[in-house]
């Protein structure tokens, strides 16, 4: 588990990085972040964002690996998610899931990824 208590705000600020008409699982951000087994962590914070805060970070973008909506808290449910990713243009298949070849994020590198967290320290 990752325990530095900034992480949490890494996610939001990578998850704010995923263009629209774009998703990135969970295991992929928790390795962008140098995590690559927290990917369980990267839902908990995502979980955690208060509703003002879900307005800001673009919390629907992030499915799980095999391109299916896996969300559990009622306030961000699965439905909502799904109309939120279709109204970016995001496609489901007739199983309900995204093809994460055609719509998955390529990410950014470890680079970008710290330059993004040092600019927003400053």
């Amino acid at each position: 588990m990752v325990m530095d208590p900034s992480f949490f705000e890494r996610v939001y600020l990578l998850v704010q990085q995923i263009p629209r008409g774009k998703v990135a699982s969970y295991g992929q951000i928790a390795a962008l972040l140098g995590h690559p087994r927290a990917a369980r962590t990267v839902g908990w914070a995502l979980n955690a964002l208060t509703p003002a805060r879900a307005e800001e970070v673009p919390w629907q973008r992030v499915i799980n690996h095999a391109g299916r909506i896996s969300i559990s808290r009622a306030d961000m449910d699965a439905t909502l998610q799904r109309q939120l990713l279709e109204e970016e243009g995001v496609e489901f298949d007739a199983r309900g899931d995204v093809d994460m070849r055609r719509f998955g994020w390529q990410g950014l590198d470890w680079f970008e990824v710290e330059a993004l967290w040092e600019k927003r320290k400053t």
